[in-house]
């Protein structure tokens, strides 16, 4: 089987040596996702704000390699702050419906380009 690389002008350009999303054998890796805007390549907004451009950018991918939302089966989010949990799972909630993905939630210590938020995704087609 062949990796098939997943390319989409509505998400932002691989900040280093990565693809936006892979598929392969019907799976869609997803490449963890901050809320970069894909015209200014400008970062900004409260973590709500980057919770939804972020999920916003997601469905862009995942809808580019002829999945969607849907089809999520796991995420990992990566949180600055574990205080903000509450604010982006109302976020989260508002873009996934039941039964909702499994999931991943950590705060780490820095995310790159002084994001508050990053999520990934594994989803099928």
């Amino acid at each position: 089987m062949k990796r098939n690389q997943i390319h989409t002008d509505k998400a932002a350009k691989a900040q280093g040596p990565y693809s936006q999303a892979i598929e392969y054998n019907g799976i869609v890796y997803v490449s963890g996702i901050i809320a970069i805007d894909p015209q200014t390549g400008v970062l900004s907004g409260a973590v709500e704000e980057q919770a939804e451009k972020i999920l916003t950018i997601m469905q862009a991918v995942l809808e580019a390699a002829g999945s969607s939302m849907d089809n999520v089966l796991k995420t990992t989010v990566f949180l600055k702050d574990v205080n903000d949990f509450a604010k982006v799972n109302e976020v989260y909630a508002k873009h996934f419906r039941e039964p909702y993905p499994a999931r991943i939630c950590v705060e780490v210590s820095k995310i790159p380009l002084g994001s508050l938020v990053e999520i990934d995704a594994i989803a099928h087609k």
